[in-house]
């Protein structure tokens, strides 16, 4: 089905529904009808229409006093529910906690989303400065290192970066190479060094991305320390979602 046909079938009342939950949950904490009548330029009567059926199923919660928003525990249990039957996080779980034991800084577990990269579950290290959380956190393909696995790795992707010479160049050497690392992509005073993800048939389904404050790393450690370990887990989980070219070889 074509992208025309299906826009025929769309119905508005729940597309505004679903970009609605798409705000709130962009917003992070509570926000008004006013903020939300703003950003998704709809009637404050349609909105508290809306929110009034999202509050009676769970979806919405509404402050006593403040009157404003927020997301209800029952999207809460449904992004649950979907992240517990993804075998990519399945998989993905234990070699990022073991990850996160060898070298102590943050682990992201990263996929595609249109145009952004999306980072969906993170395992935490023990430091006592660090990295502001990115779970849930989206970043613009070609703005941070994760995104550029997606653009090196999945030919999908290729018409993004059509009059961009200076960064075909990067990407061409992140297909080779294997890895991407940025500075500041995804946050001022950061460093993300990325790897792919494969499953059967070299197909890319995510990345694996650590993330640490710039201060605490250099050249020397991404080299020696944090690129080889980074490179490891993420040819594991890749052979453990099918991918051969990292299968384990049998011993003869």
């Amino acid at each position: 089905m074509s992208s025309r046909d299906k826009d025929s079938y769309n119905i508005r009342s729940v597309e505004n529904a679903l970009l609605l939950l798409e705000a709130l949950a962009d917003e992070g904490d509570k926000c008004s009808l006013s903020q939300l009548s703003q950003r998704l330029d709809m009637t404050k009567a349609s909105l508290f229409r809306l929110m009034a059926t999202f509050e009676n199923h769970g979806y919405v919660e509404r402050g006593p006093v403040s009157g404003e928003y927020q997301l209800g525990l029952a999207a809460f249990e449904i992004s649950q529910k979907l992240l517990s039957k993804m075998t990519l996080l399945r998989k993905a779980r234990p070699a990022m906690a073991q990850l996160v034991r060898q070298c102590d800084e943050s682990v992201y577990l990263v996929v595609q989303r249109n145009q952004e990269a999306l980072f969906i579950e993170m395992s935490d290290n023990d430091q006592k400065i660090k990295v502001v959380p990115l779970t849930s956190q989206r970043f613009p393909l070609k703005g941070c290192a994760s995104g550029k696995i997606f653009l090196a790795f999945d030919e999908t992707n290729t018409h993004l970066l059509a009059n961009q010479p200076h960064l075909v160049d990067e990407i061409d050497f992140c297909r080779k190479q294997r890895y991407c690392i940025d500075h500041n992509g995804v946050g001022e005073g950061s460093t993300c060094i990325a790897v792919p993800l494969f499953k059967t048939g070299k197909v890319l389904t995510g990345c694996l991305a650590l993330i640490t404050p710039s201060f605490r790393t250099d050249e020397n450690r991404i080299n020696k320390e944090l690129l080889p370990a980074l490179k490891a887990a993420g040819e594991m989980i890749s052979a453990q979602l099918g991918y051969n070219a990292y299968a384990p070889r049998s011993i003869p």
